[in-house]
């Protein structure tokens, strides 16, 4: 196989699972060699801990858009671990809330959960298809995560949440068409806009301690970065290398009525 094939070879992997098999379920062998032809690693789709033989051993089952889409474990605990970092500094005692809007296969809520322990864990999915999936998968492996079939501002409503509890939100809604190979990752352009679920949790929360970890590439388009940081007391920005350059995601972290002691 040439460089032309093999790259034609990667595009039709991942258009079969975004297209005929997104809303279906695939195959181990399709996961594996979605890894390989994408990224030379048959177990690049790593969630909940596991290896692809692994926790399809166990039940865990995906559909073709979620083992594309999905926060994988080297990312997941990465994240985690710099938000935990962060929360750690915080003047708050008692274990917090761990929020995730758009939970899809619910692996960084697992990560978060591994890296908080005691913490509540809340995810809200509003399609039905990934909501009983991942419920399947969480019931499959005995994982103590919240998950809820509706939007998250419905989710968020019904929360009772005292006033001196931190709030961690993960925030990855869907990009669409947000991602431009030249200005990056548009912030307000995300399904619904990064800046506004910000508000949302801002105007929600109005009494606690927030901290937000907004998933972003690693090109981001400046003016939608200062957008959303200005609504932070404080903010950083995490990159993490695990794919080859130009391929990596990261974090925006932010901070509202509180600021990192290390900062």
């Amino acid at each position: 196989m040439n460089a032309q094939e093999a790259e034609q070879h990667v595009i039709y992997d991942r258009q079969l699972l975004l297209g005929v098999k997104r809303n279906a379920l695939v195959e181990l062998r399709e996961v594996e060699q979605y890894g390989i032809d994408s990224y030379g690693d048959p177990d690049y789709v790593s969630i909940y801990g596991m290896r692809p033989p692994e926790w399809y051993a166990k039940g865990v089952r995906l559909l073709g858009r979620t083992a594309v889409e999905c926060t994988r474990d080297k990312l997941g605990d990465a994240i985690s671990r710099d938000v935990a970092a962060t929360a750690a500094t915080s003047p708050v005692n008692r274990p917090p809330l761990v929020i995730d809007p758009f939970a899809g296969s619910g692996n960084t809520l697992y990560w978060l959960s591994r890296h908080f322990g005691a913490a509540r864990t809340l995810g809200f999915e509003l399609d039905d298809n990934v909501f009983q999936l991942t419920r399947q998968n969480f019931n499959a492996l005995g994982l103590p995560i919240d998950i809820s079939n509706t939007n998250y501002q419905s989710g968020l409503a019904r929360e009772s949440v005292r006033e001196n509890e931190l709030l961690i939100t993960f925030i990855a809604p869907p990009w669409g068409d947000a991602l431009d190979k030249t200005t990056g990752l548009d912030l307000r352009r995300t399904v619904p806009p990064v800046i506004e679920i910000v508000d949302v949790l801002l105007r929600r929360f109005k009494a606690n301690l927030l901290l937000f970890a907004v998933q972003v590439y690693e090109v981001v388009h400046p003016g939608s970065l200062a957008e959303l940081a200005k609504r932070f007391d404080w903010s950083a920005l995490r990159i993490y290398e695990l794919n080859a350059p130009g391929q990596n995601h990261g974090i925006l972290l932010g901070t509202k009525r509180w600021i990192p002691s290390s900062s």
